[in-house]
């Protein structure tokens, strides 16, 4: 399929979703009909006209659009996963979502500053719960008519106002005297921690059920005082020292064969992959226990002069743009990160969008397939490219991709990971762990590109993984695995 076509063969495939997925991540009847009426290749964004009254409805119908997208998105990679009938075919309609829900921040983005420079509202960005949000105030050059209500005067009439500081003494525009604040400020965080909380709750319950299922059976019984209960705090251990206690991220860790991997990184304007987008994309490759192939390049240079290529090769550095509307509003703190202005990288400046781009996608999937990939907190590129990448979750489900994480073997297998107040968890960045497996220099510090930060990764996890060895620890302790190890569905390793 070329050009936009992929859009209408997802809507085809509504019927497999609505019959394995009836409801949302917050438990509300998905309206699939809604679904489908959405011109997702379009945009489903609200442009207003330019007077107050009309920017404020326009930003008030983009957050309820975007609460019930995202709602959705965020309930589809458990319904894909656990579809074990294999019901739902494809994941082209979450992508297609979440393809129409960037464009829509876009929109919610530009309104915002809209109404910032119409003095409709001040907005500060603050951290609330688990999300940053846009909190709109009023604007401090008017007198707010009620703080309670949050509404805002933009007569120009109240007293103690000075000349200029309404949008209505600046304008031709007839504005109407008042525009609402409470009913436009972004419920992101109150929605992500009521979200958490029935899935704490749920954990809960499953535990409380399947201990009384324990007691009932009589499976956690020896002999009074015997054998403590699946999940009691004689199944944690409470020996001195750092000895982390397992979790989830585990299944991330390397086997004792591992070999031929491929390290990836991937720099984004923002840490949702339904909201934001892939900016730049680095990768190579590394042989954990096998000779260099031999014919590869010997050198490779990178932007840190100081970084030496070693085993590695394959290296490619692939750069991505934005929509017109994203460059527009800039990214100060993606351009402070890692040194890109997305103002540069717009489509307009002939920049291609990585979400818009399937042969870009193809090529990345092809190499995701071929091998391991590594990456450090590699839930985090695993989520971008199950929204990003064409044929990424129908691979990854089918158990032809594995995932490997450095971030774990921080955890587990370095010692110098030891909580501090500081890190409960130990310092588990990359730039700590990559500095304490001496694949970074002290006085430098990592530099959020995405080959550069995969190339210290992959050297990091060479380095550990050889000194684990002559140790007998990590992969080759007493609960390391044999093969590969890694993540991977369908398949044992």
């Amino acid at each position: 399929m070329t050009d936009r076509a992929w859009f209408d063969a997802a809507k085809g495939d509504i019927p497999q979703w609505a019959a394995s997925m009836p409801k949302d991540a917050d438990g509300t009847t998905i309206d699939w009909d809604w679904v489908r009426s959405l011109d997702l290749a379009h945009g489903v964004g609200t442009i207003p006209e330019s007077t107050p009254q009309s920017i404020h409805d326009a930003l008030k119908a983009d957050y309820a659009t975007r609460e019930r997208l995202e709602s959705i998105i965020a309930q589809c990679n458990s319904a894909f996963m656990t579809d074990f009938d294999r019901f739902i075919g494809s994941y082209r309609l979450p992508r297609a979502l979440a393809y129409a829900n960037r464009r829509l921040n876009d929109n919610i983005n530009t309104l915002l500053h809209l109404g910032e420079q119409q003095h409709l509202w001040a907005v500060s960005r603050e951290r609330r719960g688990r999300a940053t949000i846009a909190v709109l105030k009023p604007y401090s050059g008017s007198r707010p008519s009620n703080d309670d209500q949050g509404m805002l005067d933009l007569s120009g009439e109240a007293g103690g106002t000075s000349a200029g500081n309404t949008a209505a003494e600046n304008s031709d525009v007839k504005f109407p005297t008042t525009v609402a604040l409470d009913d436009v400020q972004d419920r992101t965080a109150a929605i992500l921690d009521a979200r958490a909380e029935r899935r704490k709750a749920q954990r809960f319950q499953k535990r409380a059920g399947d201990a009384a299922m324990a007691r009932a059976n009589l499976s956690g019984a020896t002999s009074p005082g015997g054998a403590a209960l699946p999940g009691g705090a004689a199944a944690s251990g409470n020996a001195t020292g750092h000895h982390p206690k397992p979790d989830w991220r585990d299944a991330y860790l390397p086997g004792r064969d591992v070999d031929a991997v491929m390290g990836i990184d991937i720099e984004t304007t923002g840490i949702d992959p339904a909201r934001d987008y892939i900016i730049d994309v680095g990768f190579e490759f590394m042989n954990m226990a096998s000779p260099r192939p031999a014919g590869e390049p010997e050198t490779y240079a990178y932007e840190q002069g100081y970084y030496a290529a070693g085993d590695a090769y394959g290296q490619s550095r692939l750069a991505f743009g934005v929509p017109p509307e994203n460059a527009a509003l800039g990214n100060a703190l993606i351009a402070k990160l890692t040194g890109i202005d997305v103002r540069g990288r717009s489509s307009e400046a002939g920049y291609r969008l990585f979400d818009e781009w399937p042969q870009a996608q193809a090529g990345l999937l092809a190499r995701l397939t071929q091998q391991p990939y590594v990456a450090h907190n590699a839930t985090f590129e695993h989520s971008w490219f199950m929204l990003n990448v064409a044929g990424y979750a129908e691979s990854y489900r089918a158990g032809r991709i594995t995932i490997i994480d450095t971030l774990p073997m921080s955890r587990q297998w370095d010692p110098g990971a030891v909580p501090t107040n500081e890190h409960p968890y130990g310092d588990n960045t990359l730039d700590a762990y990559a500095k304490r497996q001496g694949a970074l220099d002290s006085a430098h510090n990592e530099r959020h590109l995405g080959l550069e930060d995969s190339h210290i990764m992959l050297v990091a996890m060479k380095h550990h993984l050889a000194a684990l060895k002559a140790q007998g620890k990590g992969p080759w302790g007493s609960t390391g695995r044999a093969g590969v190890g890694g993540k991977s569905c369908g398949r044992k390793r």
